[in-house]
């Protein structure tokens, strides 16, 4: 593996789309602007276009045919097309298996082989296309900044990422799931008229200061980052705390008090998995280790 695969795998299971023809294969990924500007009030689409010309550079030798770009002011799509028969395309399909979208793809198990930077280029792939860091993804206090990974429908992706991220020790702070116990956990909305409110992306987040290892490829993000680690790191040590002491701590090194939620009617709606369908949930963290991530 290169550290170039491992990068372009990370942005296909993240946010990719396979058209398998009968003489031809077509990967096209989409690269979301979540914000029309930056967090310095730059235009954001700005921004991906610069961006683009170091992504092009990392996928380009490896692909060995142009990319087509196409940009609007909501999404960035690259693609580019070739023969079945083509080792590239050969590669991508052993690592995606049948899946035709990220909706239903997962992390292949060699991917939790790689050495720990293909790890990292695999993750920075994944997260340039469905990460974003916002002043207002803060925990609690408005310094202890947060990036959120995005993942609409893909369940065991979510438990994918986060098993990936265990393997070169970066913790994951709050999955807040798609289900009906955590987004619509007093049943507010249900009882608004709103029963289906809860079927939402499920989101990983991750203090900013953890997730520097492996950062951004898009030049807006990865600005974003460093500045709003910088400011959580400060915030500790303003509080008298160095910030890994608080940070850097999966879910099972301590005990959280669970707040009982009311049991939802939609508990056992065909949207969620089979395995914990009908199951209810107090907390992210049962949710997290009965799909399997835990210690």
């Amino acid at each position: 593996m290169n550290s170039e695969m491992a990068y372009m795998l990370g942005m296909i299971c993240g946010n990719g789309q396979i058209q398998r023809g009968t003489s031809e294969t077509t990967i096209s990924i989409e690269i979301p602007h979540k914000k029309l500007q930056t967090e310095d009030m730059n235009d954001v689409t700005i921004y991906v276009k610069a961006s683009l010309t170091d992504i092009r550079g990392v996928l380009e030798p490896l692909i060995g045919s142009g990319i087509s770009f196409i940009q609007n002011k909501t999404v960035t799509i690259l693609s580019f097309s070739k023969p079945n028969s083509d080792y590239l395309i050969r590669e991508i399909l052993r690592f995606t298996g049948s899946a035709v979208s990220h909706e239903n793809m997962r992390i292949h198990e060699d991917v939790f082989s790689f050495s720990a930077s293909d790890k990292k280029q695999f993750l920075r792939g994944f997260c340039d296309v469905t990460g974003y860091i916002r002043r207002s993804n803060y925990f609690i206090d408005n310094y202890k900044h947060r990036v959120y990974i995005e993942i609409p429908q893909n369940w065991f992706m979510v438990v994918d990422v986060c098993n990936l991220l265990k393997s070169i020790d970066i913790p994951v702070q709050n999955i807040d799931w798609g289900h009906p116990n955590m987004r619509d956990g007093n049943l507010k909305k249900y009882n608004e008229g709103k029963p289906l409110f809860w079927k939402k992306e499920h989101q990983i987040k991750i203090f900013a200061n953890e997730f520097l290892p492996i950062g951004f490829g898009v030049i807006h993000k990865n600005k974003a980052l460093i500045d709003f680690a910088k400011e959580l790191i400060d915030g500790f040590k303003q509080n008298g705390v160095e910030a890994a002491e608080i940070t850097h701590r999966f879910y099972w090194d301590f005990d959280g008090k669970k707040k009982v939620k009311p049991p939802h009617p939609s508990e056992d709606d065909l949207f969620i998995p089979a395995e914990i369908r009908g199951t209810h949930y107090d907390s992210w963290k049962d949710i997290a280790k009965d799909l399997g991530y835990g210690k």
